[in-house]
């Protein structure tokens, strides 16, 4: 069910105050700066999480305190009870700007526009979703924005996928769906797939725009079964809807259909979010990991496109190139976070390069028109022992030698940590007891270390990079998970099942009996890293553990979980984090926190930042909503931030 406040849109102050930290007769007005806005998810088509406006500075940001405050009604408590264990929902959008207006998609997938000076609703779009049928909600990222450059009804699109496979578009100026656009304003992109339930494939990151097709790839729900819904990436017309050409990730020259005529099933997916170079018509997809995630020995040869990044010619979706960032991935090591196309000063050339975090907390830096690294990549010997029967392994796997790796590629027993004595013998025990043989140990049935977990690393929420200075800042996990593979008569319904294979799968962080982790604090960090340099800055814990634990737990800093940093010409980096109720800024040059605000829940959502007009507010904005992963209570905040009014008067 989902829960609507009858006042959709409420004064902010009313339910919550920005810490400020200083007194505004400390500070002069501000200084004016100059119209910027955010009009695709990650700033730019490119995804660099970087925005030029600078008006809230160094100096002044610990003056912040919210401007305005919507409320969509749009959230679910978890519930049991159902064929599905149904989750909480939670909220990773980031609003878009375009000219005065925000666009963005609630947990049930609707679409709201609002005034982005006052946060006032203009209208909203219902695709009458049926949220009872979906177990995991609340996963739309974004929405996508298309202009024709003329004037008139759909000549501003906002494109938009729901969770049920549909792609929408509807005009920008009403909300009201575009009727030339596929059937009365929406197309099925899980036509032609195999037979599965809704709630196994769907649509959960904003399209891409290129020219003038809308582009898009598809979330398939993890470890299932092999024979799980193909992983196609669609590009269609953006005025009629017609399908243009599709991307089927299969090996070249490999049978791309099953035999019911439907596309080929269990290949790799693309659920992330998608780069394009408009100037050299390039498209990147950032690719998952074939299904399921642990157990790899069916694959045959079918996860060519996995864990990699694959470069497509915008006009015919035809691959220019590909790299794997990870062979024969049996770890759910799914290339997560959109590639960060930036141009970078490289012994006084400009390249043309294409960044991209790993959940192996490793960064690869390619060049964007051939593929090729910027920095020598070797392969390295990988972990053999302890496979498990009928499995195979890749000998090598891929390192970038240039940028610092973010994690250690190993995690001892004799590292692991524990708030007491007790504790700590029982995390020292449980890995001692598991495979254990550094990055790459394969999934086993004696149960074997992942460190990293699955969740990183890095994760969709990473990086933001400056583009004058080459420096990128990331949100790092380093927390050590485990996995452990159980014959098929062993399996339960608690298990992730992996249908189509001898084995199902039990998977998740190494914790004692305390629920801490096994692995010492800070779990989490902000990373900065010079990339041309290929030197590491500064890190400092992002978050405490105030909102997760009980008092006097709550001294604990650097936590684990998600956040997507942004940054700004002026100097400053912002990010929330799932499991904690604040929005921190920092200075990009050194790491120092300089302010904090209140959220009513976890933001784990990229914040934005726009300033409309000369002279005007700069405003930063952070959807706070929870997350599904536990810890912050389910939510529907948009939030903004600005420097007071009486600075501007």
């Amino acid at each position: 069910m989902i829960n609507r406040p009858r006042n959709w849109c409420i004064t902010a102050n009313a339910v919550l105050t920005g810490l400020t930290l200083f007194s505004t007769a400390a500070f002069a007005s501000p200084p004016p700066g100059e119209a910027n806005g955010w009009p695709a998810y990650g700033a730019t088509p490119g995804g660099t999480h970087f925005s030029r406006a600078s008006q809230i500075t160094p100096a002044n940001v610990g003056m912040l305190e919210v401007a305005w405050h919507h409320r969509s009604g749009d959230f679910r408590e978890a519930r049991k009870g159902q064929p599905f264990n149904f989750s909480q929902s939670s909220m990773q959008v980031t609003p878009i700007l375009v000219d005065d207006r925000l666009y963005y998609c609630t947990p049930a997938n609707r679409v709201i526009a609002l005034n982005a000076q006052t946060g006032e609703e203009i209208w909203a779009f219902d695709p009458g979703m049926n949220m009872d049928e979906l177990p995991v909600l609340g996963n739309c990222r974004g929405v996508s924005s298309w202009r024709s450059g003329r004037s008139g009804f759909c000549e501003h699109r906002i494109l938009t996928g729901t969770r049920d496979a549909r792609l929408i578009a509807l005009d920008a100026q009403t909300g009201k769906p575009c009727p030339d656009f596929g059937r009365d304003g929406e197309v099925d992109t899980s036509d032609g797939m195999s037979a599965h339930h809704r709630a196994e494939y769907g649509i959960t990151s904003p399209p891409a725009i290129l020219a003038d097709k809308v582009i898009t790839g598809s979330m398939v729900l993890d470890n299932q079964r092999t024979d799980s819904p193909g992983g196609i990436v669609r590009a269609y017309d953006v005025r009629s809807g017609t399908l243009e050409w599709v991307f089927n990730p299969i090996p070249p020259g490999d049978k791309e259909r099953n035999e019911d005529g439907t596309w080929r099933s269990g290949t790799t997916n693309v659920w992330s979010i998608i780069a394009v170079d408009e100037a050299r018509n390039l498209v990147f997809l950032p690719t998952g990991n074939t299904t399921p995630d642990y157990y790899g020995g069916h694959r045959d040869g079918l996860d060519y496109y996995s864990s990699s990044v694959v470069a497509l010619r915008g006009d015919t979706g035809e691959v220019a190139w590909h790299f794997q960032m990870v062979h024969h991935d049996l770890w759910d090591y799914d290339t997560p976070a959109q590639p960060t196309l930036v141009d970078l000063d490289i012994n006084g050339e400009t390249v043309p390069a294409l960044v991209q975090v790993t959940k192996m907390g490793m960064t690869f830096v390619l060049h964007r028109e051939t593929g090729e690294p910027l920095w020598p990549v070797e392969e390295r010997p990988a972990p053999q022992a302890g496979k498990a029967p009928g499995e195979y392994l890749s000998p090598t796997q891929p390192f970038p030698t240039h940028v610092p790796p973010l994690v250690k590629g190993a995690f001892t027993a004799d590292e692991a940590w524990g708030l007491t004595f007790i504790d700590r013998q029982q995390c020292r025990s449980r890995m001692k007891a598991l495979l254990n043989e550094g990055l790459y140990t394969p999934p086993s049935l004696q149960g074997s270390v992942n460190f990293p977990s699955n969740a990183g690393g890095n994760n969709w929420g990473s990086p933001a990079i400056n583009p004058d200075t080459g420096v990128m800042v990331v949100f790092t996990n380093r927390i050590v998970g485990y996995s452990r593979l159980l014959p098929r008569a062993q399996c339960d319904a608690s298990l992730q099942p992996q249908k189509g294979t001898p084995y199902c799968v039990e998977a998740g962080w190494l914790t004692s009996s305390l629920g801490m982790p096994c692995s010492p604090p800070p779990w989490g960090t902000l990373d900065a890293i010079d990339l041309v340099a290929g030197k590491r800055l500064w890190s400092v814990p992002l978050g405490t553990t105030r909102d997760m634990a009980p008092f006097p737990f709550w001294w604990i800093k650097g936590l684990p979980g998600l956040a997507a940093p942004m940054m700004t010409s002026s100097g400053l980096v912002f990010s929330g984090i799932s499991n904690e109720h604040k929005l921190r800024a920092f200075d990009a040059g050194t790491g120092e926190e300089l302010w904090q605000g209140d959220l009513p829940t976890a933001g784990n959502a990229l914040p934005m930042t726009y300033q409309l007009r000369p002279g005007g507010k700069q405003y930063v904005v952070i959807a706070a909503g929870g997350h599904w992963s536990g810890g912050s209570p389910p939510g529907d905040h948009i939030i903004a931030f600005a420097l007071p009014d009486s600075l501007f008067e």
